[in-house]
């Protein structure tokens, strides 16, 4: 029988942030990865942060924690990017999005320098149109490298789901589409509870008398979320973290697992020429395959509209 060398399941961290250490801290607990690299440009905060998590290595299943540089991307299975500018006073949206451009610009073409045959996660917002310049910057097949998208998304409207029928959210099965933004919309066609449509679940559960008023509640919830949380603390990061935990094992276990992420699109649903969240297929090598849903002719408006305003912000980085 052939000998193979052991490799360990490297998981390589770009941000040391609420986001990125949230997630690291998410990573070693679930026991999916063996090695975890923490990148930041504040070595300080980098050393923080691992620092404190090392102390807890007696409660996590084995995992090496360590600081990384850019030779940690060479022989990682993945690259999870969260590092990002923040917005400056007076600063206007397409300023910040610029310089978040080169940021993301500046790292991917390290890890291609290292030769690395790692998937690519883009967490940093606005994560679709990151995603977009990653693909085009780094020549890499689209699988290879995907956007976070709008798995939180999904999440948060299973729970929001879950909790006005009073059902285990593990069973409610639902998708967040498009931009993760405010154009991102939820295509209730794909939404069941065993095996049942909403609509029809409704019927029989009687929770509510106007069910379409309970849905445009439930779906601006989802796009407000992160609004909300924001306003009471400052930041998201517990929830997204455990959603990047879910896709990189999803990867490393080459689950094939249906994940809403953000894929470029070339010609499916009748797009291109720009990266949205549809559901895929994620595996070892990334994406698997893009799944082509059956969605309504609203759904399908929706999707376009999502595509449009994302095609916008492109322009404007090109025209700026």
């Amino acid at each position: 029988m052939e000998n193979k060398t052991w490799r360990a399941r490297k998981v390589t961290i770009v941000g040391a942030g609420h986001v990125g250490a949230t997630f690291a801290y998410a990573l070693a607990q679930s026991g999916v990865a063996d090695e975890i690299a923490l990148i930041d440009l504040n070595t300080d905060l980098a050393e923080g942060q691992v620092l404190d998590l090392s102390h807890g290595r007696f409660f996590f299943p084995a995992v090496d924690i360590h600081i990384g540089d850019r030779r940690d991307y060479a022989d990682a299975h993945v690259v999870v990017i969260t590092a990002g500018a923040s917005q400056k006073p007076g600063e206007t949206r397409l300023a910040l999005l610029q310089r978040n451009v080169r940021i993301i610009e500046g790292i991917v073409d390290e890890i291609v320098a290292q030769d690395s045959s790692a998937i690519i996660l883009i967490v940093s917002n606005p994560v679709d149109i990151l995603t977009h310049v990653a693909h085009h910057r780094s020549g890499w097949p689209r699988g290879r490298l995907i956007g976070s998208g709008t798995v939180l998304d999904s999440a948060r409207f299973r729970y929001l789901l879950s909790e006005h029928c009073n059902v285990d959210v593990h069973n409610v099965h639902a998708y967040i589409l498009g931009e993760h933004g405010d154009s991102e919309f939820a295509a209730w066609s794909m939404t069941h509870i065993a095996g049942m449509s909403m609509d029809r679940f409704c019927v029989l559960c009687g929770r509510c008398s106007n069910w379409l008023a309970e849905r445009a509640k439930i779906e601006q919830a989802v796009r407000d979320s992160a609004y909300h949380i924001i306003d009471y603390k400052g930041a998201t990061y517990y929830a997204v973290g455990l959603a990047l935990t879910r896709i990189v094992a999803s990867i490393l276990r080459n689950e094939h697992s249906v994940l809403t992420v953000s894929v470029p699109l070339e010609g499916e649903y009748g797009l291109s020429g720009v990266s949205l969240s549809v559901p895929c297929i994620i595996a070892q090598e990334g994406i698997d395959r893009i799944m082509m849903a059956t969605l309504t002719s609203e759904e399908h408006d929706a999707l376009k509209r999502s595509a449009d305003v994302l095609r916008g912000m492109i322009a404007q980085l090109g025209a700026a």
